[in-house]
């Protein structure tokens, strides 16, 4: 067997190939990357996994990678996915998100390729959630509130239509927020650990720099996600939308403060305007029963434990000299 991850040198991706290695060593791992990725992220798996160089942009360049693969598995992981960078970069956030997409089905049908493709989307597509549609269901509006979530939302609905249209195995899965080692310090739980760690080795000053913090969010563990991202496609059933999801939901400011709690050292906390958004999700919490109930997934890590375990990654990176 096969599997192609988009985006393997990025966070879930990453984690997602370490899983395969570890748990289904009778699968082949390919990845593609864009010659200017950084592979640090990867490092340790070289010589273990095919790497395919790839801009997803590029309909021949894709055609390429997935005539060399020719997966059972992909794993569509590659995305412009910070949220902030989809307000300054709109139109590139779209072309990235939803053109690359377009280009992996094209391929996969003018290859006669049939592999049961996930595409990561993303509970951002659901944006704007009164209070009384909390947990979150697949069934729930999207108002989606970023050029980022309206990215999401294209690339989902483009995932049924193609299953709709040519028989694609698509299963869709919208991720609630995911953390753990190597998450992007852009990410609002790893820049407060990166924060943490560096000011207890003495690089900053005892002051962590915040935005909104009254925001509720539902993490889960990436390497929980991830190992829900393999059962999506070998039991969820293709043309279906599944979120994923701890289903529990924890402030902004709570989180934080777990994380201070971890400190070997006295900080405070400043707002910095520059942190805030035009426009923020409130309240993400997600009802995840349907994937659960069609595949058997359940989250295995604490949040704690996750929220220590990035914060051991910094220290580490730091210590060692990293960014």
């Amino acid at each position: 067997m096969r599997a192609l991850i988009t985006g393997i040198t990025g966070f879930a991706g990453s984690h997602l190939a370490e899983y395969l290695l570890a748990e289904h060593p009778d699968v082949e791992v390919f990845g593609t990357y864009r010659w200017r990725s950084r592979r640090g992220n990867i490092a340790h798996l070289e010589g273990k996994i095919r790497l395919l160089e790839c801009e997803l942009r590029d309909g021949s360049a894709v055609a390429h990678a997935l005539a060399k693969a020719r997966p059972d598995y992909i794993f569509h992981l590659a995305a412009q996915s910070f949220v902030p960078a989809s307000w300054t970069a709109p139109s590139d956030t779209l072309t990235a998100n939803v053109a690359g997409q377009t280009h992996l089905f094209e391929a996969c049908r003018a290859l006669e390729l049939d592999p049961v493709i996930q595409i990561a989307c993303s509970s951002e597509q659901y944006g704007l959630v009164l209070p009384d549609e909390v947990p979150i269901r697949e069934t729930n509006p999207l108002r989606p509130l970023s050029p980022y979530a309206v990215s999401k939302v294209a690339q989902d609905y483009l995932g049924y239509q193609y299953f709709q249209s040519y028989g694609l195995k698509v299963v869709r899965t919208r991720g609630f927020n995911h953390t753990g080692p190597r998450r992007g310090e852009v990410f609002v739980t790893s820049n407060f650990a990166r924060q943490v760690a560096a000011i207890e080795l003495g690089l900053a000053e005892p002051v962590i720099r915040v935005g909104n913090l009254e925001a509720v969010r539902d993490f889960t563990d990436v390497r929980d996600m991830v190992r829900a991202y393999w059962l999506a496609v070998t039991r969820a059933r293709p043309g279906e939308v599944y979120n994923i999801a701890r289903g529990e939901g924890i402030v902004i400011r709570d989180m934080l403060e777990m994380l201070i709690e971890m400190a070997r050292v006295t900080v405070r906390v400043e707002v910095d305007p520059e942190r805030l958004r035009p426009s923020d999700v409130e309240i993400l919490i997600g009802d995840s029963s349907k994937f659960r109930a069609d595949t058997g997934w359940e989250p295995k890590i604490p949040f704690r434990q996750t929220l220590s375990d990035l914060l051991d990654y910094w220290r580490g990176e730091l210590a060692r000299g990293g960014q």
